[in-house]
């Protein structure tokens, strides 16, 4: 699916998505990658499966309000464990599927919202 929405500020703004992928101001990653406003977007070497606390701490560098995790095509939920240095950092976390984490960032970002957005691309997930 295609979204559309103007971006004059050049921040970064899902732009797609679909089985395997997502687009960020119109470029096409196919693997794992972490998104916020203001910086470059980064590829984030995580799946599901092997999900570590070590994983979210790039997450601490951004210092979000609000991290939103998207697990692929069916949302899953990790192990709150994972979290716990974010919770600490008073970071919220929301997970939820792909599709709504990339609309739910869109909004947030335009409201101006401090946010982050860490996407699971699993190739594999069931």
């Amino acid at each position: 699916m295609k979204l559309h929405q103007d971006n004059p500020a050049g921040l970064n703004r899902f732009t797609g998505y679909g089985e395997g992928y997502v687009s960020v101001n119109g470029e096409r990653f196919e693997g794992s990658l972490i998104v916020v406003p203001e910086t470059p977007v980064m590829v984030w070497e995580a799946s599901f499966d092997t999900l570590e606390i070590g994983d979210f701490d790039v997450i601490l560098e951004a210092s979000p309000e609000i991290l939103i995790l998207g697990t692929g095509r069916i949302q899953r939920f990790p192990n709150p464990s994972l979290f716990r240095r974010l919770y600490e950092a008073r970071i919220g976390v929301e997970v939820m599927d792909t599709s709504a984490a990339a609309r739910t960032y869109n909004i947030l970002m335009g409201e101006g919202r401090q946010v982050a957005a860490a996407i699971l691309i699993d190739l594999q997930a069931p």
